[in-house]
């Protein structure tokens, strides 16, 4: 029982509607229900993003402290992240909820296209949303949409900028973006095994490219994310019935090349994160 795998799952985003999948968890007590669905089929992590009533995405600190609750009540133990992301607020509105010191949250660290606008991450931004990481003792889960974004997120982390341990996320198949491409992500993890020796790294793919990139994660001894926010389908003609069941064909791949899936204990040691959240 060696090299345990973390499986993240990334329940709601800022994109999925239900008219997309009626799967897709909006209400909080949808999230939690999904949430805790997916726990059980084996994910250590929470990604969580909150949605107004009429679906459109949120940052309101509210929300995310009653979402919060209910997955400590629920899903004891579950690492618990919230989005920073640029599509659910504006300026410093991004990281408004990180005086609720969940145990990590997603950073972006640089700028890239996405399908119809520019991601923009800012460096006064950037800095200021790893500062009030710091300060609130949030582990940063950097996510990399490009080459750049790893090689500054090293940087930052070897400067003192970032809190615990450095985890980067590659994202790959976002239009625009990076491509869900095998040989881009070799040189991915070789870089960070050169580079950060130390750190843990893990892979998202994006729709279609999902299940291809949580194998190539998994087969390389890297970490993996799955959920309704990155795909919302099976495959081309099936909608996914729920989180737990990405959660659960990732869980498969893990079983395949013989890594055990992390418990919400193995993956905060992993990390480095506090052994209970508060």
């Amino acid at each position: 029982m060696t090299n345990p795998c973390i499986l993240c799952v990334a329940i709601t985003g800022s994109v999925p509607t239900k008219a997309a999948n009626p799967a897709v968890p909006v209400t909080i007590n949808e999230q939690i229900e999904s949430t805790h669905a997916a726990y059980e089929a084996g994910a250590s992590i929470c990604h969580a993003h909150v949605r107004n009533a009429d679906e459109t995405p949120s940052s309101d600190p509210e929300k995310f402290a009653a979402l919060k609750e209910g997955v400590q009540k629920h899903c004891p133990g579950m690492i618990i992240q919230f989005s920073t992301g640029g599509r659910s607020g504006a300026g410093q509105e991004r990281g408004g909820m990180l005086k609720l010191r969940p145990d990590m949250a997603s950073l972006s660290v640089g700028s890239n296209n996405f399908p119809t606008r520019v991601y923009e991450n800012p460096p006064d931004l950037v800095s200021w949303l790893a500062g009030e990481m710091r300060a609130n003792e949030v582990v940063p889960e950097i996510e990399a949409f490009d080459l750049s974004h790893i090689l500054q997120a090293i940087q930052m982390h070897k400067a003192g900028a970032l809190y615990g341990r450095l985890y980067v996320q590659f994202v790959m198949g976002v239009k625009n973006a990076m491509p869900a491409d095998k040989e881009v992500f070799d040189f991915y993890v070789q870089t960070m095994k050169s580079r950060a020796p130390d750190a843990a790294w893990c892979a998202a793919g994006i729709g279609a490219a999902q299940i291809e990139v949580n194998e190539w994660a998994i087969a390389a001894g890297g970490h993996t994310r799955a959920g309704l926010e990155d795909n919302v389908r099976l495959d081309r003609t099936t909608l996914a019935p729920s989180n737990a069941a990405l959660i659960q064909r990732a869980a498969q791949l893990c079983e395949k090349y013989e890594r055990p899936v992390a418990s919400c204990a193995d993956a905060r040691s992993i990390l480095g994160l506090r052994p209970t959240t508060d």
